[in-house]
């Protein structure tokens, strides 16, 4: 089985946000099960920097404003990655959505466009040797994949489109349905229109044989008025055709027994080493070492979207405990300024590093003691993965992924001992500072909460189950095909 991922970022070529370590990871996790994936990928200039092996399969001569090209290569692990070439488009350094003044590139519908439409010559067989069974196109950068296939005219492999976060819709002009070489006829209600716009991810929505999205709960809250981001009524049209699947990570890379990022391995078996790794962690934040109290983290963007003012509001509840928190992320200007004066005005207890580091986050995760996730809404969530790997109890909201991932230390929980983290709902200031509470008090009771921890990273994290999930899937999908690929 051959299959097609499309995607704007993957892991490690390219990333901005989970999508891209789920481009980067799932890709890989099918191969032991017979899948052969590849990605396409725009040739960003970090991409083509770090691609190797690379050699031209196919010429693209009108590609939205230019020529551009395919291009066949491996990432340093071996993942096959096919690059699409298109100065006119993507030679631009830095984010790969945004411009230097923080805005959307002003032509961003040409060049996902472009990724789309170089999605179906090679679906079609039109670009290269190597044709896929099936395609993958993730998120709305890629959602015109199954539009283009639609209004191809020709037969074509089946298409699943994985939602990693519907609150992005890509959307624009009606007057651009030309330039985009969509058909009139695809803009109405029951195709891309919405509003009176375009909307690439409705018309992925529409247009694909299968929806997934990152996690069963996720699945079911888009599928509701409030969750679903105005395209609610699309999804529960389809509801048979939608599956929620959570997230894995790449347990190679989170492992605290051999992370090269932090100062002390561990294990379940050892978690007595983590203490070294908080002592590391409370000197990097200037904060009091301090063994007996609860060291909180934040790893994330700084947003409402993220529940973040909501944790300055709970913040007095963690300063009373006399508990210590480090947060690291960039966001909105207002919540930045908030969380500096809280670092400022209690020095020893309150630490911040405004921006983004990754083994600083490798660190942050290995030195907590609990990792704080209170989001209005989140589609899975990798933060409180990786918390779970490290031993690092997840604070979380009740929402997405976050619900799926995490067992709340209740009473019964605990009894029972499968308690992994603690979970708070509704999503307000009020019972974060409920849930913080409950994670400062079971701290104190070091039997329970080393039980919590090693439940926690014992908990199957991977990859290894989301792939055989969504192989499943695929096969599913071939089948009603009739590809042989299904066999």
């Amino acid at each position: 089985m051959r299959c097609l991922f499309v995607a704007s970022e993957c892991y490690p070529l390219i990333k901005t946000g989970g999508l891209a370590d789920v481009a980067g990871a799932l890709a890989p996790a099918l191969a032991p099960l017979g899948c052969e994936a590849r990605v396409l990928l725009p040739a960003y200039p970090a991409v083509k920097e770090k691609l190797q092996a690379t050699k031209q399969v196919a010429q693209l001569p009108d590609l939205f404003g230019g020529a551009g090209r395919l291009v066949e290569g491996r990432t340093e692990d071996g993942l096959g990655i096919l690059a699409l070439e298109a100065p006119q488009l993507f030679d631009r350094p830095g984010n790969p959505y945004l411009g230097k003044d923080g805005k959307d590139w002003p032509d961003n519908h040409l060049r996902f466009a472009a990724l789309s439409w170089a999605g179906r010559e090679i679906a079609l067989g039109n670009a290269g040797d190597w044709r896929p069974d099936l395609v993958h196109a993730h998120d709305w950068q890629a959602g015109l994949v199954p539009a283009y296939l639609r209004f191809s005219g020709r037969p074509h492999p089946p298409v699943i489109f994985t939602i990693h976060n519907l609150a992005f819709q890509g959307l624009f002009p009606k007057t651009l349905l030309k330039a985009l070489r969509l058909p009139p006829e695809s803009f109405g209600f029951g195709g891309l229109e919405y509003w009176d716009q375009i909307s690439c991810m409705k018309a992925a929505l529409v247009y694909s044989d299968h929806i997934t999205t990152v996690s069963p709960t996720y699945a079911h809250e888009i599928q509701t008025d409030e969750g679903g981001m105005g395209l609610g009524g699309v999804l529960r049209g389809r509801a048979d055709a939608v599956t929620g699947i959570v997230n894995g990570i790449d347990e190679a890379v989170w492992d605290p027994g051999s992370d090269p990022n932090i100062d002390a391995h561990y294990g379940v078996r050892s978690l007595t080493k983590k203490a070294a790794d908080k002592r590391a962690l409370q000197d990097r934040f200037a904060l009091r070492r301090r063994r007996n109290v609860p060291l909180f983290c934040v790893v994330s963007r700084l947003t409402e979207q993220k529940g973040l003012d909501l944790l300055l509001e709970a913040l007095p509840l963690i300063l009373s405990r006399k508990a210590q928190l480090a947060v690291l992320g960039s966001g909105d200007a207002a919540i930045e300024k908030a969380f500096v004066q809280a670092a400022a005005g209690n020095p020893g207890q309150v630490g911040v590093v405004i921006g983004y580091d990754e083994p600083l986050s490798h660190r942050m995760q290995a030195g907590a003691d609990a990792i704080i996730i209170p989001s209005r809404f989140e589609p899975c969530g990798l933060t409180q993965l990786y918390g779970l790997r490290y031993g690092t109890l997840p604070v979380v909201a009740r929402v997405g992924g976050l619900a799926d991932t995490v067992i709340d230390a209740n009473l019964a929980a605990l009894r029972d001992k499968v308690a992994t983290g603690f979970q708070f709902a509704p999503v307000t200031a009020d019972a974060l500072g409920g849930a913080l509470a409950r994670a400062c008090d079971l701290f104190q009771n070091r039997r329970l909460w080393r039980a919590a921890q090693r439940r926690a990273m014992a908990q199957d994290v991977g990859w290894a189950a989301p792939a055989a999930a969504y192989y499943d899937l695929y096969r599913a999908l071939l089948a009603r095909s009739g590809s042989a690929a299904a066999a």
